[in-house]
């Protein structure tokens, strides 16, 4: 047991606190300021993880955390359950301006805005992968771990995905079960993994009567999105992501626009309303669930095209075809090399035949470290952070997404 006065939130849901002797310790548990008692959860050559298990003296900003799975040796899904909402906003902020500063050499405050319809960050979470035991019961996982949790319900999830009483039932030979919701329309559903061994593959069962397609609500119309399918997860981001890229990137019409990692086709629809029919929207989409998806989607505006592909191979086979603005939402692993290369080098200055050059690129992350790292390879081509929104769209978590916007070097 170790008595730590603890300091800074770091990326990933820790508190760095560093002894006399110079060791750091990842706390969990605890916030910047306090005083805690902790039990050591992992020793490595370079670090402590470690539990806040008491709190000695407690930081203002402290609340009882509402889920009783959320402290120490519980469900591993939350990492702010015990800060009040205002104070996992400004940490979250930190994080992302400490991962500017120290992996992109910025200096940049930032804000992370609530999104609409959030009061009190719970009750938000549309898709829920359950874990399930070698007994058929469903839990969530330890942080850091494959130990099942039982939990009743989970605080975070949408009340649809509750009602699915996943945790309620068992589940044998079933590894997960995931249940996806669309609040806007009430559909559901719950998709449990095939057998181990077996052909059937995760997510296909037709026995429990889920539907194939959701259709969620966003941007004034509605997208039908694969029911094992990507899509933000809070009822509010897809709306107010999908306006900040519009305002970030400023469209106008008859431009071309690029929508790299294009999923349903949520960003290559609005930027297809924006250029209108004398301009052109070019999508990229690796999986290809999600470009039937985004094909469908936009079938009403045949001047957006879904291309099938890894976005870097595919700018490389086609080219930019004259785009002036580009939007690129990657995984939390971020964007490649070679991507950004395609974007940056080869496609941001115009052509012999006067072809414009790209004038704003937007990046939407949900992971600050990657995030940062991405920007800082941009300005290796010359290409400025000309602003950064954030939104709180996972409370409770220490996810955040981000919208980044871009230009290029002045002449």
């Amino acid at each position: 047991m170790l008595d730590l006065t603890v300091g800074e939130a770091v990326h990933g849901g820790w508190c760095v606190a560093r002894a006399e002797s110079g060791q750091v310790f990842f706390v969990r548990h605890a916030l910047p300021g306090e005083r805690v008692r902790a039990v050591v959860t992992q020793t490595t050559s370079r670090f402590v993880r470690a539990d806040a298990v008491e709190i000695l003296q407690a930081a203002p900003e402290r609340v009882s955390a509402p889920c009783p799975y959320a402290g120490p040796g519980g469900c591993g899904g939350c990492d702010w359950q015990h800060a009040s909402l205002t104070a996992q906003r400004e940490i979250k902020a930190q994080v992302i301006g400490q991962q500017l500063r120290r992996i992109a050499g910025l200096e940049r405050a930032v804000t992370v805005e609530p999104l609409p319809g959030d009061a009190e960050g719970l009750g938000w979470r549309t898709t829920v992968r359950f874990a399930v035991g070698k007994d058929g019961q469903a839990g969530l996982y330890r942080h850091r771990s494959h130990q099942i949790v039982r939990v009743s319900d989970c605080l975070i999830a949408h009340p649809l995905v509750t009602e699915a009483g996943v945790t309620r039932e068992r589940w044998p030979g079933a590894r997960w079960v995931e249940v996806a919701v669309a609040p806007g329309t009430g559909e559901r559903a719950v998709l449990p993994s095939g057998r181990p061994g077996s052909r059937q593959a995760a997510g296909s069962r037709r026995d429990t009567g889920a539907p194939r397609f959701l259709t969620q609500r966003a941007a004034g119309r509605d997208w039908r999105v694969a029911a094992a399918g990507f899509w933000q997860v809070h009822p509010g981001a897809a709306d107010t992501l999908a306006e900040a890229v519009l305002d970030g990137l400023r469209p106008e019409p008859g431009e071309t626009a690029l929508d790299l990692f294009c999923g349903a086709g949520l960003f290559a629809g609005v930027l297809a309303e924006a250029v209108g029919p004398a301009g052109r929207v070019v999508a990229v989409e690796h999986d290809a669930a999600a470009v039937r998806d985004a094909r469908f989607n936009l079938r009403s505006t045949p001047w957006a095209r879904v291309h099938r592909g890894d976005a870097a191979e595919v700018l490389h086979r086609i080219g930019r075809n004259g785009a002036s603005v580009a939007v690129l939402d990657p995984p939390r692993t971020g964007a490649d090399r070679a991507l950004i290369e395609a974007l940056c080098a080869g496609q941001a200055r115009p052509s012999p035949a006067g072809e414009p050059a790209l004038r704003r690129i937007g990046y939407v992350s949900c992971d600050p470290a990657t995030l940062a790292r991405d920007i800082a390879e941009f300005g290796r081509y010359g290409w400025q952070l000309d602003r950064l929104r954030a939104f709180d769209a996972f409370p409770m978590t220490h996810h955040v997404e981000s919208l980044a916007i871009l230009v290029p070097p002045a002449e």
